[in-house]
């Protein structure tokens, strides 16, 4: 346990956003504490009944900042009151341990909410400590004076308690929706009274002549303004106290109406005292009546009931630990605060210790949103931000980055203040602590899913026939942790391209995340350490090729050499896989290389080979120039190829040029303004030595460079390879006339012009007549 004046101490003042605020504030809260606590420490205006204070000054002026300025949202005046009434519980109940007479009149510890729409007043209840006069005077006269911060200063032993602060800035939260407030209260060593304010300059206390109503603790009445009377409606207020105070250690009762219809049973009895008093003699009509009677359906009438109905029941189990949690506890608390129907696929439980404490849970969804990707940026993480399980926002820009903006759980931290708005919470700086916290256990959690995953792979490689019984039992546990993370991936795997992006901290963590599919096996994803474990000895480089879908890179030429030597590759179908790869130069050593890309090497390439390679290379010199020539710019130039083995020729790019496939996306993206310098790479032909066509045209284009049937076989050359390597034609209407003149060729023809019109003969033209006049006639 932290010592305990660290534990207990006052909720501190955060500082406002506007620096003309803080200034105000700094000067009230200095005014504040030079002062005496009240300057009416003897009544300025009294009477008999009740006796008026006045604020000091400063505290008034700094009261309108507070009420005015320092939370951005009215609601949030419940979940200070319903903390302060829990901290006045945990108060009684830790002096009760010393002094059970404190408990002895009424030992219940709870709250109750009660309204009335006709007098627009909300009251809130509670059993704790209470306050006696002196307490009503000193702890609600001064803003941020707490009398807990007192009983803990006097406590000299240590204890587990986590308290608030009794009434401090929070309480005055009420002014945000009321423009009178009445506080009732009974402190064991006191009587009741009355504390009263209009939250102006002046405050009445005042001895309750009703007596000893209470027992033990304190009401606060709240008269509420015009524009606040939402919160007389009880369905608006169980759904605040369920969003901020669901969690609340003490059982919270509201109390609400039912209305239904009931059968009106003084109706029925009026009918049958009439029955009574009918004629015996005439028992035909009497039983005629009665039937009638019967049939006649029950007069019914609106009757409204009013009961007492917890509201918090479920409990902060991330309080507890993870030891004495079931899975089943897991599951619903998990349905029960994010609204999900289906089970959280994992989860972890934790408690953050060192600059920054906090407790949590963090969950991954069973499966993923509709169109979460459809508005990624201006989606928020599901996570909910507790002070001492009481809740201060959901709503967060920066606590954990966008890619895990899927993860849905529950922080609860002792170290942030509890009155503070959003606004300011986000510039907190021990959220940024938390925020790494939270980002490093989510990323456990995630390794560790994968871990299993492949543990269960290399068991299952392993295994033999015959296993026995036991094995079989663990191989099926297993199965279904590594079915987990192929789930997870299809749902979530692009988050986690897109951290790979955007986080270069995490980076390294997150590409052990990453899972593709190869060529060894396109249904199933693998990961990058299980592809360079089934890597040869002399293979070097990770190889990948990209592509619009899988069907269209297994038809690839790209691909042709790499089977050929049995090389597995990455298959990189989604549009996302690129801009992922481009971030990961390499892994674990081992270099990442395009199949598309120029350079291309395998790593067992002989002493031979490269000789075999220069062979070619001055044997193909003059076709390579002459095709260069011809094609000019469309080209940077022509080379033999080691990459095809079937396909004649294939265009590929520069090493820091974009890929065909890259070219598409950003053509085609929102914001796309047609083909740029940026978006358009340099092409490089690469001719395969041992294609007959190749051969011929090089013998073509030797005897004669300005054959024009060569010419067009070689720009023809060059758009099918074009089209074959992925790239999209820019020029088709040159392309369609040069397949015009191969096929005039082919045919043997003289000529393209056109035939002359066919002839119509005049009499078909004279019965075309005789038809018309006959189809008119009918």
């Amino acid at each position: 346990h932290r010592p305990l004046a660290r534990r207990f101490a006052p909720r501190p003042t955060p500082a406002l956003p506007a620096p003309a605020r803080m200034r105000v504030l700094r000067r009230a809260a200095v005014a504040a504490a030079a002062a005496a606590v009240v300057l009416g420490a003897s009544p300025a205006a009294a009477s008999e009944a009740a006796e008026q204070y006045e604020f000091q000054t400063e505290v008034s002026r700094l009261m309108d900042i507070i009420i005015n300025s320092l939370y951005s949202k009215k609601e949030v005046f419940l979940r200070e009151v319903i903390s302060n009434s829990a901290d006045a519980l945990d108060k009684a109940r830790y002096l009760s341990i010393e002094n059970p007479a404190i408990l002895e009149e009424n030992p219940e510890l709870e709250m109750r909410i009660s309204f009335d729409e006709a007098e627009r007043t909300l009251t809130i209840r509670d059993t704790g400590i209470g306050m006696t006069k002196q307490d009503l005077v000193q702890n609600l006269g001064t803003v941020a004076k707490s009398g807990t911060t007192q009983f803990v200063e006097s406590v000299a032993s240590s204890g587990d308690l986590s308290l608030i602060g009794q009434f401090g800035v929070g309480f005055y939260s009420v002014y945000l929706v009321s423009d009178k407030v009445q506080v009732t209260s009974k402190h064991h060593d006191d009587d009741q009274y009355i504390w009263t304010s209009t939250a102006d300059s002046t405050f009445t206390v005042s001895k309750d002549e009703q007596g000893n109503t209470l027992g033990r603790g304190t009401e606060i009445k709240l008269f509420l303004k015009e524009d606040a009377l939402e919160y007389a409606n009880q369905d608006r207020l169980e759904g605040l106290v369920k969003r901020y105070s669901e969690f609340i250690s003490f059982p919270i009762y509201l109390h609400k109406s039912k209305t239904e219809m009931v059968d009106d049973d003084e109706a029925d009895d009026a009918e049958a005292d009439d029955d009574e008093e009918e004629d015996d003699d005439e028992e035909e009509d009497d039983e005629l009546s009665t039937e009638d009677a019967d049939d006649e359906p029950a007069k019914q009438k609106e009757v409204t009931s009013w009961k007492w109905e917890r509201v918090n029941n479920q409990p902060a189990i991330w309080s507890r630990a993870k030891e004495d949690v079931s899975k089943d506890e897991y599951i619903e608390f998990y349905k029960s605060f994010s609204k999900d129907f289906s089970d959280p696929l994992t989860w972890t439980h934790f408690r953050a210790e060192g600059e920054v404490e906090f407790k949590s849970i963090l969950y991954i969804p069973g499966k993923a949103p509709f169109g979460m990707y459809e508005n990624y940026y201006n989606t928020k993480a599901a996570l909910k931000l507790y002070v001492r399980k009481v809740l201060i926002t959901d709503e967060f820009d920066e606590l954990i980055p966008k890619y895990l903006n899927f993860i849905k759980g529950v922080v609860d931290s002792d170290d942030l203040p509890l009155n503070v708005s959003r606004e300011m919470l986000q510039q907190h700086k021990i959220l940024k602590v938390m925020g790494k916290k939270l980002v490093r256990k989510i990323l456990e959690m995630l390794r560790k899913l994968s871990e299993a995953e492949q543990a269960k792979k290399k068991k299952k490689k392993s295994a033999s026939e015959d296993e026995d019984d036991e094995d079989d039992e663990d191989d099926e546990d297993n199965e279904v942790v590594a079915a987990d993370y192929r789930k997870f991936w299809d749902a979530f795997g692009k988050n986690i391209k897109l951290g790979v992006i955007e986080d270069s901290t995490n980076r390294n963590k997150l590409t052990k995340l990453l899972r593709f599919h190869t060529t060894t096996d396109i249904e199933s994803v693998f990961s990058l350490d299980e592809y360079v474990a089934r890597m040869p000895e002399w293979q070097k480089s990770i190889y990948y090729i990209a592509g619009a879908d899988m069907k269209e890179i297994q038809d690839s030429p790209f691909l042709e050499r790499a089977k050929a030597k049995n090389v597995e590759v990455v298959l990189l179908d989604d549009p996302l896989d690129e801009y992922c790869i481009q971030q990961v130069p390499e892994y674990e050593g081992f270099k990442l290389v395009s199949l598309t890309k120029e350079g291309l090497r395998f790593g067992d390439e002989s002493e031979l080979d490269d000789k075999r390679d220069e062979l070619y290379k001055e044997q193909f010199k003059s076709l390579a120039d002459w095709m260069k020539e011809e094609l000019g710019d469309r080209l940077e130039k022509v080379v033999v190829s080691n990459r095809v083995t079937t396909t004649p020729a294939v265009l590929v790019t520069g090493f820091f040029g974009h890929s065909a496939n890259m070219e598409k996306i950003m053509k085609h993206q929102a914001f796309g303004s047609g083909r740029t310098p940026m978006q358009t790479s340099k092409k490089i032909m690469e001719v395969n030595p041992r294609h007959p066509i190749i051969d011929r045209l090089r013998e073509k284009s030797a005897s004669d460079p300005e054959d024009a049937e060569a010419i067009d076989l070689a720009w023809l050359l060059f758009d099918t390879a074009l089209l074959n390597s992925g790239f999209e034609m820019e020029e088709p209407r040159m392309f369609a006339d040069r397949m015009y003149r191969l096929m005039k060729s082919g045919l043997s023809l003289d000529t393209l012009d056109l035939l002359p019109e066919i002839d119509v003969p005049e009499g078909d033209e004279a019965d075309d007549d005789v038809e018309a006049e006959e189809k008119v006639e009918l």
